[in-house]
C-alpha cells in the first residue's frame, strides 16, 4: 500500500471512528451505577411482589410507602 493512496476522507473517517469509540465507551463507563440499581430494583420489586400488588412493591423499593416513613 502506498502513502500516496491515503485519501484525506479515509483519515477523516478512521479519526471519527476513534473519536466515537471513546465517547461510547465513557458513555458505557457512566451509565454502570443505574444498571446496578435497576437491578437491584428489579429484584427488590420481585422479591416484594410476591406477597402484594406490583404498585405497593414498587412503592416499597422506592422508599415511598408508609412502612419506610419517618416520623
Amino acid at each position: 500500500m502506498n502513502i500516496k493512496n491515503i485519501s484525506f476522507i479515509n483519515i477523516l473517517f478512521a479519526v471519527f471512528l476513534t473519536l466515537l469509540i471513546i465517547v461510547l465507551s465513557l458513555i458505557t463507563i457512566n451509565l454502570r451505577p443505574l444498571a446496578r440499581w435497576a437491578t437491584y430494583q428489579t429484584i427488590c420489586i420481585e422479591n416484594e411482589s410476591i406477597d402484594t400488588t406490583i404498585p405497593w412493591a414498587v412503592r416499597k423499593c422506592n422508599g415511598r410507602s408508609k412502612v419506610y416513613q419517618v416520623k
